[in-house]
């Protein structure tokens, strides 16, 4: 099969950043990444223009860890505390999610993706859990799960 190289206008997942000059098939190159607009032909004219393409995505990573530290310390401030019914031994009736914690953020305003929340497996016992929410590749926020005993007034 015939490759063809291409330099990356933008992120394409699987594949890589702007600025980034790979290597694909010419098919993929021509019939998608091109006509889309997402890459430009690796040609010598290309390749000197490179260097504004690297010094954009330089920015826009700063960016985007600035950003991701900034949301990490507003997370490691959060204590989310959920309420669930337990029965003997602390073992809880249901559990504790990702999905749970994402939308308690969300409730407090910030915004993580459900994937970003480390959890291997949902909460189902009382007390509090350390999760890892992994906003960036540098990034890791620590959140405090604390799951109490639902009583039956409430």
């Amino acid at each position: 099969m015939a490759t063809k190289e291409v330099i990356l206008r933008e992120k394409i997942e699987g594949l890589g950043a702007e600025a980034d000059v790979v290597k694909v098939k010419s098919g993929f190159a021509n019939n998608f990444l091109v006509p889309q607009g997402k890459a430009y032909e690796a040609t010598q004219e290309n390749l000197k223009n490179l260097e504004d393409l690297q010094a954009a995505r330089a920015e826009r990573e700063a960016k985007e860890l600035e950003e991701a530290q900034k949301l990490a310390n507003k997370i490691n401030k959060f204590k989310p505390v959920f309420k669930l019914e337990l029965g003997q031994g602390g073992k809880a009736f249901g559990s504790v999610t990702s999905i749970d914690i994402q939308k308690k953020l969300e409730e407090a305003g910030h915004t993580v993706d459900r994937t970003a929340i480390q959890l291997d497996k949902p909460i189902k016992s009382s007390g509090e859990t350390k999760v890892e929410v992994k906003l960036h590749a540098e990034v890791t926020a620590k959140l405090f799960v604390k799951v109490e005993a639902l009583s039956d007034a409430e």
